[in-house]
């Protein structure tokens, strides 16, 4: 019985142990000199290949290239992989813009990439990802030089929410907020590597290449696959908090279902590989690999906070000392998360929304039955909102 008890208070931990890390990367990243690493080659104007995906749908392409067009930039060229659209009548009367539409549909986010890199009128030097329904700051690339400049050679820049307009787009905005602050902003801080997202990323086109040109990426979850290859590597990626695209939010309840249930099956299929990670870090003290391991295989929220009620609801019952625990655990989460919102400056809507988690939670348990077919069910997140980048 003894041993039961010890066991059950282990996988306990397991799970509390990640609300309270954010709080221990917090206090750390006080502790931690956080200034770049002097410059090591010239901050010049780099050569840009800018690779825009899209899937289907092509009604948001005029924008985010418009509003890349209106980059204070002038070294880049623009690679539009329309995969599967119907690209009649699409024309963006620029020479800066390359319309390509592969003659197969390619249903991957890399093999897009990668058919880009095949059509560059020229060697690019850098090369950086924006989704269909992303939007671009003017300073978005001079934002990425000045890590490149430093000699990193992976950025992850920062997605705004593009649409406020619902509580679920709120909630999805809040929750983002919340893994930035954590999963890219702390452990960039502490010296480990920010997180991928999947768009709003750029890196040296070589490295790139060597990452991920072999590989047969299928389905979603193509950017852990990339931050698994960088950190196997002992890279840094770095986090650009002043390199800013906007990207939609999930503003409807089927859109937010079918969405998660990709990234739970995403979880799923990786999270393996994060526990290894973790291990390679620990036997070679590699700090960046450790912290980068525990985060990659880390359950979603969502999960951890059902386990933590089921645990608390035991505990009632069976061990009433780690209440204590669970409750510092609990407070841990709460600050953490208001310190986040608090510092990406969330306006009042999403504070407002907050009201609604309980079902976003619900939504998002119906996402988990649905995550073992995710891919089937749903290849592409539809996007509604045609924002200009004048008007975010």
């Amino acid at each position: 019985m003894e041993v039961l008890y010890f066991i059950f208070v282990v996988l306990q931990v397991l799970v509390g142990v990640h609300l309270i890390l954010p709080l221990i990367l917090y206090l750390l990243h006080f502790n931690k000199k956080k200034d770049l690493p002097a410059a090591t080659i010239e901050n010049k104007s780099y050569d840009y290949a800018i690779i825009v995906t899209a899937y289907q749908q092509t009604n948001l392409l005029p924008s985010v290239v418009d509003s890349i067009l209106k980059l204070n930039y002038k070294n880049y060229l623009v690679y539009v992989v329309a995969d599967n659209c119907d690209i009649t009548g699409l024309d963006f009367n620029s020479d800066k813009v390359i319309l390509l539409r592969p003659e197969e549909t390619l249903a991957s986010n890399t093999k897009s990439h990668f058919y880009a890199v095949k059509h560059f009128k020229r060697d690019h030097e850098f090369l950086t990802i924006i989704d269909s329904d992303n939007l671009v700051e003017p300073e978005y690339l001079n934002e990425l030089n000045a890590f490149f400049a430093r000699g990193f050679i992976a950025v992850q820049g920062v997605r705004k929410a593009k649409n406020l307009n619902t509580d679920y787009a709120c909630l999805d905005e809040a929750g983002d907020m919340y893994y930035r602050f954590i999963d890219r902003k702390l452990l960039f801080d502490v010296g480990s590597s920010a997180s991928l997202a999947g768009s709003g990323m750029a890196f040296t086109t070589a490295f790139y290449r060597e990452c991920l040109e072999s590989l047969n990426i299928e389905g979603a979850g193509f950017d852990k696959v990339l931050q698994m290859a960088i950190l196997d590597r002992a890279e840094r990626i770095a986090f650009a908090e002043k390199a800013i695209v906007y990207d939609e939010k999930t503003s409807k309840p089927d859109q937010l279902v079918n969405q998660r249930a990709r990234w739970i099956n995403t979880w799923f299929k990786y999270a393996g590989r994060g526990v290894k990670l973790l291990g390679i870090g620990l036997v070679k003290f590699n700090w960046n690999q450790f912290l980068c391991g525990l985060v990659f295989s880390r359950p979603p929220l969502f999960i951890i906070v059902g386990l933590t009620g089921l645990s608390i609801l035991a505990d009632l019952f069976l061990m009433p000392g780690m209440l204590v625990f669970w409750g510092f655990a609990i407070l841990s989460f709460f600050l953490i998360f208001f310190i986040a919102l608090n510092y990406f400056k969330a306006p009042k809507v999403v504070y407002h929304a907050l009201r609604k988690i309980p079902m976003f939670i619900f939504l998002q348990i119906l996402s988990l039955f649905r995550a073992k077919r995710a891919n089937k069910i749903s290849t592409a997140t539809v996007h509604y909102h045609e924002h200009k980048i004048d008007e975010v």
